[in-house]
């Protein structure tokens, strides 16, 4: 009798975990196609680029899909964060867009990001690793690119800019959005994150950040 419990619980979980995980790819995929929408509507108005603008609205937005996440207005939310930052990925697009190979540079900065995210995402998905133990570093890593960030934002105020330093950081988020990709999809398939909207965002954000670290340091490297 205890046995047969144990099997039906454990039946009863893997069923869960993949339905959050069925869920939070299909709205990850829905986001994403809405957050290039929002993209292609501010390339095509020539929307200017938020800059400290795009952030609040970032934390302001995160904000609200964090205390509904158990909701519809979660979803509604959801969309309202993602439809944002694809719009603020609109005006850092189009200044690449505006130079020689910069149509290339963008294709490339998406198709390196694919395939970073399909391989590890499926790396874990295949090996069941858990990657929770990662979760101290990658926090002390984030809490590090973000003071290096706000540190390049003074400096440039000031009229500074750091090119290598720019690269440098560059080059630590994407080897940290990678890392996040890894825990996050862990998280879902072992059961550490139960509710597929904060899931999808987690993942949408790390996606959003390796794209934009991509197409810095591609560009960089194409001189533009």
């Amino acid at each position: 009798m205890a046995e047969t419990q144990v099997a039906t619980h454990h039946e009863s979980a893997i069923a869960s975990t993949n339905k959050v995980l069925r869920n939070t790819y299909l709205l990850l995929s829905m986001t994403l196609l809405f957050s290039a929408a929002m993209a292609g509507v501010a390339i095509m108005i020539d929307a200017p680029y938020l800059g400290l603008l795009a952030l609040v609205g970032f934390i302001g937005l995160f904000f609200a899909v964090h205390k509904t996440q158990n909701s519809v207005w979660g979803l509604i939310w959801t969309f309202a964060l993602t439809g944002f930052m694809g719009f603020t990925l609109g005006p850092i697009i189009n200044m690449y867009l505006a130079t020689a190979n910069g149509a290339s540079i963008v294709m490339q900065a998406m198709g390196l990001t694919g395939l970073i995210f399909f391989s590890l995402s499926g790396y874990v998905l295949v090996t069941k690793k858990d990657f929770s133990f990662m979760g101290g570093f990658l926090f002390t890593g984030l809490m590090v690119v973000i003071g290096a960030v706000l540190l390049m934002w003074g400096a440039s105020f000031f009229g500074y800019y750091m090119s290598g330093a720019h690269l440098a950081i560059s080059s630590a988020i994407v080897l940290l959005m990678s890392g996040f990709i890894l825990y996050d999809t862990s998280r879902i398939i072992n059961g550490g994150e139960t509710n597929y909207i904060m899931a999808t965002v987690s993942l949408y954000v790390s996606i959003y950040n390796l794209f934009t670290s991509l197409l810095h340091l591609l560009g960089a490297l194409g001189d533009e």
